[in-house]
């Protein structure tokens, strides 16, 4: 996914505002199912959320630079799975993280629905 860096990503001095990064990655993992038309969750008690997440910052990014997501599954278990999502500026790495995810039913884990691991077979 490509996105583009606006003023409201950026601090006073122009580079983008770390904690972006991460809504940029959040956006990419939406955007995986949109593209798809189908939404993240089944049912309105369901859904993924993130157990934790590892970062690294590698370089900064500036207003108007093209960035793109990148997303891959690192682990996919019966209830959860490890993301890895790359953003590049140009070539670079510029932001790495590992995600890991937790599909939730009404507040407790369970299975991941079969649609969704057909779906996430693609991303490798």
């Amino acid at each position: 996914m490509k996105i583009r860096v606006y003023y409201e990503d950026t601090d006073a001095g122009g580079i983008v505002y770390h904690t972006r990064y991460i809504n940029f990655c959040e956006r990419a993992r939406s955007e995986i199912f949109f593209e798809r038309g189908m939404i993240p969750s089944v049912g309105e008690k369901s859904g993924f959320v993130v157990r934790d997440i590892k970062a690294a910052f590698l370089a900064t990014s500036t207003l108007g630079d093209l960035l793109e997501v990148k997303s891959r599954v690192l682990t996919l278990k019966r209830s959860s799975m490890v993301l890895l999502q790359e953003i590049f500026k140009e070539d670079i790495l510029i932001f790495s993280m590992e995600v890991v995810l937790v599909y939730m039913c009404e507040g407790k884990p369970t299975r991941i629905p079969e649609h969704f691991i057909t779906l996430f077979d693609t991303l490798n």
